[in-house]
């Protein structure tokens, strides 16, 4: 990344730019604008960026699956740049039903299956580059979902495997089935949500990525984050900065296991996350920010 006081992050056998960009965003609403979302991708491309994540469930309610895989497909493939060194990372493992928008989770191993070989097919990426399960299914041991994407790693469909919304002990069981497979942990953490902290350290001691997923609290807090007052938004006021720099300047100064993966549908907002690389925090200023959470 051009510029950069923060350098690349390991993502197993990989090296990454320290800010990813979470393409949920680019079609999350009814409506969304495919040629902002495209501006936005592009934007992030231009900026360095080189880490998309998105999930074969996202998109606008009603949507049906691959919305988001294919508008950030055809994003990547209309840029005028080499993709070689861009990695995108997709999720199967959480299912949605378009007549009732209604939520489930199926972590079988002839789902995982099937949706990886559907993500394949529509990001046009075989093997994926980075194949991650959505969120743990209640009815099922965690273990048979490992095993599942084992089987698929073995069988070439993914180069690397993650896991999201994981806890400690769920880490430890997917280390032992996948070993050097697993690579990353992707778990929510922000300002005002740090119920993860336990987790980084666990990816810190196992040498895995930790890609935080709504590090400015969500797309509903986003744009409010910390609220006037708030330690964030002091040191924001101070340096002239958006309090969404200095929020993921925070997490990037937190561990350098960290890379957080914010959401962006204006090129603006992208510019901006970018530069979060390149602000370097004081020590009272990491005080400030360590101290409570934002809420």
């Amino acid at each position: 990344m051009t510029s950069t006081s923060v350098p690349d992050r390991r993502l197993g056998d990989l090296r990454v730019p320290p800010i990813g960009f979470g393409s949920m965003t680019i079609t999350q609403v009814p409506g969304h604008d495919v040629e902002r979302g495209r501006r936005a991708v592009h934007a992030a491309l231009d900026a360095g960026i080189r880490l998309f994540d998105t999930a074969d469930v996202y998109g606008p309610a009603g949507g049906g699956d691959g919305v988001n895989e294919l508008a950030l497909t055809d994003a990547l493939r209309s840029w005028p740049g080499s993709l070689e060194d861009v990695v995108v990372a997709t999720k199967g493992g959480h299912l949605r039903f378009p007549e009732t928008d209604t939520w489930w989770i199926d972590g079988s191993h002839q789902h995982l299956r099937k949706a990886c070989i559907e993500s394949i097919r529509r990001l046009g990426l075989d093997p994926l580059p980075l194949y991650q399960h959505h969120r743990p299914d209640p009815q099922l041991p965690y273990e048979e979902s490992m095993l599942a994407l084992r089987a698929l790693h073995d069988e070439g469909l993914v180069a690397r495997v993650g896991i999201s919304n994981a806890d400690v002990h769920r880490i430890d069981i997917a280390q032992r089935i996948l070993g050097d497979a697993l690579v990353s942990v992707q778990n929510e953490y922000s300002p005002a949500t740090r119920s993860a902290e336990a987790e980084l350290r666990a990816c810190e001691e196992r040498g895995l990525a930790f890609l935080s997923w709504g590090p400015f609290g969500g797309m509903r807090q986003a744009k409010s984050l910390g609220g006037d007052g708030s330690p964030f938004a002091e040191v924001a006021q101070i340096r002239g900065v958006s309090i969404h720099r200095v929020a993921l300047a925070w997490q990037l100064h937190r561990s350098p296991v960290v890379i957080p993966i914010p959401g962006a549908s204006r090129p603006e907002s992208v510019i901006d996350s970018v530069a979060a690389a390149t602000l370097h925090l004081t020590v009272d200023e990491l005080a400030l920010l360590n101290a409570s959470p934002t809420n």
